[in-house]
């Protein structure tokens, strides 16, 4: 599964109702869609249990598709304390599978996201999937029904394209500031 391509990158969009996820296969410049889905937890009544599945999931995925990184989408500040307490208990266990795994880890919050995917940072769920579907050219019949799946793509994505702009370096604004301010770095 890993030879055909140089990075993997998984993609964790955390939740204890739905927890989704995706996987994107680099070659070369060209990200391609590996896989995406999503864990439905909402018929567990058990939070503890939530977490415990959530651990074993991304630790089954990590197992199987070998990712190099994980990007995982940072919990919102909402109104409401204790759901986003539960929210960051279900990245944590996502996160401490990863790190079981020595995988490197890479948060992103939602509005930057959605702008790196879309260009606006409160798109709509359905935008950011409508784009994927576009920019990876994922069938109709291969996009999901439950948007958390897409989410995570989008997570992966992201990370992808973030670590694709070239690396700054004290404050250099173009080549010639960057050979001057970096000269060992130069040859």
């Amino acid at each position: 599964m890993t030879e055909q391509w140089d990075k993997i990158i998984i993609g964790i969009d955390p939740g204890t109702n739905v927890m989704g996820w995706g996987l994107l296969g680099i070659k070369g410049k060209k990200p391609s869609l590996i896989v995406m889905g999503v864990l439905k937890l909402s018929r567990m009544e058990d939070h503890y249990m939530r977490l415990h599945r959530i651990f074993e999931r991304v630790k089954g995925l990590i197992d199987q598709y070998l990712p190099d990184e994980m990007a995982i989408e940072a919990p919102f500040y909402g109104k409401n304390v204790q759901s986003m307490l539960k929210l960051g208990r279900a990245q944590g266990v996502a996160m401490a599978a990863a790190l079981n795994h020595e995988v490197p880890i890479t948060e992103y919050e939602p509005r930057k996201i959605k702008m790196a995917i879309t260009g606006n940072g409160a798109a709509s769920k359905e935008q950011v999937a409508a784009m994927l579907q576009r920019e990876l050219n994922i069938a109709p019949e291969q996009m999901p029904d439950l948007l958390d799946a897409t989410d995570a793509l989008a997570v992966a994505l992201c990370h992808f394209y973030e670590s694709q702009k070239p690396i700054q370096s004290h404050g250099a604004k173009s080549w010639k500031a960057f050979v001057t301010a970096n000269p060992d770095r130069v040859k």
